[in-house]
C-alpha cells in the first residue's frame, strides 16, 4: 500500500489525483503531517509526501532503520513539477515509484541514484539475495573499474558491464563460498528440495534435515527456489510450516508423475505408502536438472537436492513505427533488461541509446530474418536474457513468427506489443480503420503469389478496407497493380486511397487519392497503401470508414 500525505490545498488536489488513479494501491493519510508521516511509515511499503523535501527528511529521519526494509519515499513539490525519490530508492521501490507518479502527474521524476543515473543496474535491484562487498562492487562499476562475472550457474541476469578478468567480482553461484573484501555473490534460486515425510513429521525435523543436507552438501539455502513433494503430502502440517519458515513456495506433483521419474535410490515404502517409489529424489528431478544431493534420512523425513538450471528468456519486441514516443514504456523496459540484444541493425540505431552498458549486440542487415530469429532462440537457451526486436509490432510481417517457430519450451518467451504500420498509417489518414479490416503483404518472397491474390480476392469480395504491407519495391513492381485491378472489379473509380510513407517518422509523408487515379510508381517498401471499402469516404481532407453500415445510413 502507499501512503499520500499533504498539508495544503495544492498538495492534496495533486493528492486526490494520484489517489483516483491508483484507488487499490493509496490511503490517504488525513490530519497533521507528522502524524500522518508516522502512521504512514508504519503501515505502508512505501509514501509519496505532497511536502517540501526538507520537511520529510526531518519528519523521517528518526524512523528509518535499515534500507532493507526502509519504505520507499518520494517527495512531490506543491506545484506537481518533480517527483523525487528520496528514501529507498532500490529497496523500497522510490525510484520507480517517482517515475510512475511522474507519468500520472505529469512531473518529472528526479533519481540521484548512482547506478540508476549510470544506467548500471544496482546489485540489490537484479532481484536475487546478494552478499559481500555491495558498495564496493557497485563503486567499481561505476567507475568504470574492470569487474569480472564469475556464473558457475547461467541465470538470465540483466546486462552488466563486466570484463573477462578484474580486480572485482560477482560471483553467481547457490553453493556457500569464502568472499573477498572486492567480490560479492548473488544467489539465483536454482536449488529444488524435495522432501518426504511420514504422517505428522514435526517442522523441526523436516528444517532440520534440510538444513543439515545443505550445509553438508555446503549449498546456500538462500538459493532454495522451492519444496517438491507429492500431492498427497500438500497439507502435511510440517512440510507446509516447513516452506513457510523457508519463505518459499510448496509444489506438489501427482504420484503416476514421480513414479516416472528415474532415481538413484527408489522404495517400496513410498511406493505403498502413496503410489511412488521416491517422493524427495523424484520431487526434486520431475522438472529437469542435476541431483546434487541424493535421498537423506532422518527419523521421518526425507530430503534430496537438485540444482535446475536457469531458463533464459526470450522477449520479442516491436519497437513501433519509428517515433520515439510511440515506443511502449514496456517496450523500454525490457530493451533495458536484456543482456543481449538481436536484430536489424537499422532497428538496432533506433534504439541503442536505451541499451545499459554491457549489453552485448548482435546486429545483421536485411534478409537475414531466420538467423536472427534461431541466434536470439539460441542465445535464450543459454541462459541469458535475450531481446530480439522488430518495427511496429514483432508479430505483424516480424520477428515473432520465425523465433517462436525455433523456441521451444525449454525458455520463457514473452511478447511486447507495438504500434503497427497499419495503425500508425490509420492514425496519419483519419479513420480508415473504424469496421472490419485487414492486413495483407503483397511480397511474394516467402508465400506465392497465387495464395496472395485469393487473398485479396477474398477481401475484395467482403468488401473489407485493405491495408497494403510491402506494397512495391524495384524488384516488385507489378503486384500492386495487379492487386488494386482486383478490388476496382468490386469497387469504384473514387473509392478512398490513401498512401502514407514512413509513418511517424521526421520524413513522413502522406496523401488522399482515388482507386483509379492512385500511381503505384509512387509507391515503395517504405510505404503502406490503405484501400477504403464501399462505405469509405473522404470527409474534411481525412479518409474516413463508419462503423457500421446502418449507421452511415442514419446520417446521410
Amino acid at each position: 500500500m502507499i501512503g499520500l500525505i499533504s498539508a495544503t490545498a495544492a498538495g492534496a488536489a495533486a493528492r486526490d489525483r494520484l489517489a483516483a488513479a491508483w484507488p487499490d494501491r493509496t490511503r490517504v493519510y488525513e490530519g497533521a503531517a507528522g502524524d500522518a508521516v508516522r502512521a504512514a511509515f508504519a503501515e505502508c511499503g512505501q509514501l509519496v509526501c505532497f511536502l517540501a523535501t526538507g520537511a520529510v527528511v526531518r519528519l523521517v529521519a528518526p524512523l528509518l532503520t535499515d534500507k532493507g526494509s526502509d519504505p520507499g519515499v518520494v517527495c512531490v513539490d506543491e506545484s506537481g513539477r518533480f517527483a523525487v525519490s528520496l528514501v529507498g530508492g532500490h529497496g523500497g521501490g522510490a525510484n520507480d515509484l517517482a517515475r510512475e507518479v511522474g507519468e500520472v502527474l505529469g512531473a518529472s521524476p528526479v533519481v540521484t541514484t548512482a547506478t540508476d543515473s549510470a544506467g548500471v543496474p544496482g546489485l540489490d535491484t537484479l532481484g536475487l539475495p546478494v552478499e559481500g562487498a555491495v558498495p564496493a562492487v557497485s563503486r567499481a562499476l561505476l567507475d568504470g573499474e574492470p569487474v569480472a562475472l564469475d556464473a558457475e550457474v547461467p541465470w538470465p541476469l540483466p546486462p552488466l558491464p563486466v570484463a573477462p578478468r578484474g580486480a572485482y567480482t560477482i560471483r553467481l553461484t547457490d553453493r556457500v563460498v569464502d568472499l573477498s573484501e572486492r567480490e560479492v555473490v548473488l544467489r539465483p534460486p536454482s536449488l529444488v528440495v524435495g522432501v518426504g515425510a511420514s504422517r505428522n513429521a514435526p517442522v523441526d525435523e523436516v528444517l532440520g534435515l534440510v538444513d543439515s543436507t545443505l550445509r553438508e552438501a555446503g549449498l546456500s539455502p538462500r538459493s532454495i527456489a522451492e519444496l517438491a513433494t507429492v500431492d498427497a503430502k500438500a497439507d502435511e502440517p510440517g512440510i507446509v510450516a516447513a516452506a513457510e519458515r523457508l519463505g518459499v513456495p510448496l509444489v506438489t506433483h501427482p504420484a503416476e508423475e514421480l513414479a516416472r521419474v528415474a532415481v538413484p535410490n527408489p522404495s517400496d515404502a513410498p511406493l505403498a505408502a502413496v503410489g511412488t517409489p521416491s517422493v524427495a529424489e523424484a520431487s526434486a528431478l520431475v522438472r529437469g536438472g542435476e541431483l546434487l544431493v541424493p535421498k537423506r534420512k532422518s527419523a521421518m523425513v526425507t530430503c534430496a537436492v537438485a540444482r535446475r538450471p536457469g531458463r533464459g528468456r526470450l522477449a520479442v519486441v516491436g519497437l513501433g513505427p519509428g517515433a520515439r514516443d510511440l515506443l511502449t514504456p514496456r517496450a523500454a523496459a525490457e530493451l533495458r533488461r536484456a543482456s543481449v540484444l538481436v536484430g536489424l541493425d537499422q532497428y538496432v540505431a533506433q534504439i541503442r541509446d536505451l541499451l545499459r552498458p554491457g549489453t552485448r549486440v548482435l546486429e545483421s542487415g536485411l534478409g537475414a530474418e531466420e538467423e536472427r530469429a534461431r541466434t536470439a532462440v539460441d542465445e535464450a537457451r543459454r541462459g541469458y536474457a535475450v531481446a530480439l526486436i522488430g518495427s511496429g509490432d514483432a508479430g505483424v510481417y516480424a520477428m515473432a513468427s520465425p523465433a517462436l517457430a525455433e523456441a521451444g519450451d525449454d525458455i520463457d518467451v514473452v511478447g511486447v506489443p507495438g504500434v503497427t504500420a497499419a495503425l500508425a498509417a490509420g492514425a496519419v489518414l483519419g479513420a480508415p480503420l473504424g469496421h472490419d479490416h485487414v492486413s495483407i503483404s503483397l511480397s511474394d518472397l516467402h508465400t506465392p503469389w497465387e495464395v496472395i491474390e485469393r487473398r485479396v480476392r477474398a477481401a475484395a469480395e467482403a468488401d473489407i478496407v485493405v491495408t497494403f504491407y510491402n506494397p512495391r519495391s524495384r524488384g516488385r513492381d507489378w503486384q500492386l497493380p495487379r492487386a488494386l485491378r482486383i478490388l476496382a472489379g468490386h469497387r469504384s473509380p473514387g473509392t478512398p486511397v490513401g498512401v502514407v510513407r514512413n509513418a511517424s517518422r521526421a520524413d513522413e509523408s502522406s496523401r488522399l487519392t482515388t482507386l483509379a487515379a492512385l500511381d503505384p510508381a509512387t509507391v515503395d517498401m517504405m510505404t503502406v497503401v490503405t484501400v477504403g471499402n464501399t462505405a469509405t469516404r473522404q470527409i474534411a481532407g481525412r479518409m474516413v470508414t463508419p462503423r457500421g453500415y446502418r449507421w452511415q445510413e442514419e446520417t446521410r
